[in-house]
């Protein structure tokens, strides 16, 4: 399933190749889920790094395209249990650029994503039947959609600096009505993604 995943992302983006100028880009990710209050659910951090195509325009308007590799998740309370989820997803944004001069641009847009791997550790045994931590993977939804935000500074030349926001629309999890066991770092609704992202990077 990977290995064709990532054939469709290239054929996806290998038009673009030709007339977008090409970047890098990493930072660090603070990350959490939303409506997850009865684990108490707490940010947790992570990286990101991955690159970028946007058509060379001088006009107010303009677009990105990016492929991340980001690590986000959550860390976890439940009774006398403590512990946190680790999750890497393949992002893949699409945004409008709006340049208010040549050194502050705001991103707005949506993005896709696709989690590659997922786990969870805790203090103590991770169920409260026969569903281990190693298989909560099995548990979620493997593609996620959502709405993404943020600014980003050009102070010289290729350079780049930003603060961008995440939002996810669907459920991390399936339906815990479906489950056979439900471990304590899964939420009893419908929990989200949730994370605040920091960059730099570089336009060539």
């Amino acid at each position: 399933m990977k290995p064709f995943l990532y054939i469709v992302i290239l054929l996806a983006i290998s038009p673009v190749f030709s007339y977008s100028q090409f970047g890098i880009k990493g930072g660090f990710n603070f990350a959490k889920v939303t409506k997850a209050s009865n684990i108490n659910a707490e940010n947790t951090s992570g990286f990101l790094a991955g690159i970028f195509l946007a058509p060379p325009t001088k006009n107010v308007l303009g677009f990105r395209s990016e492929i991340l590799y980001s690590k986000q998740g959550y860390d976890f309370k439940s009774g006398t249990t403590t512990g946190s989820v680790k999750l890497d997803y393949i992002l893949l944004p699409q945004l409008m650029e709006i340049n208010i001069t040549k050194f502050v641009s705001l991103q707005v847009g949506m993005q896709v994503a696709y989690l590659l791997n997922a786990s969870a550790d805790s203090s103590k045994p991770a169920s409260t039947g026969n569903a281990q931590a190693d298989e909560i993977i099995d548990l979620m939804n493997r593609f996620d959609y959502g709405a993404a935000g943020g600014v980003e500074i050009h102070p010289f030349k290729g350079l780049l600096f930003g603060a961008r926001m995440n939002i996810s629309f669907s459920n991390l999890y399936k339906d815990p009505a479906t489950m056979t066991t439900q471990p304590n770092f899964i939420p009893e609704i419908d929990a989200k993604n949730n994370v605040v992202q920091i960059f730099a990077g570089y336009r060539f």
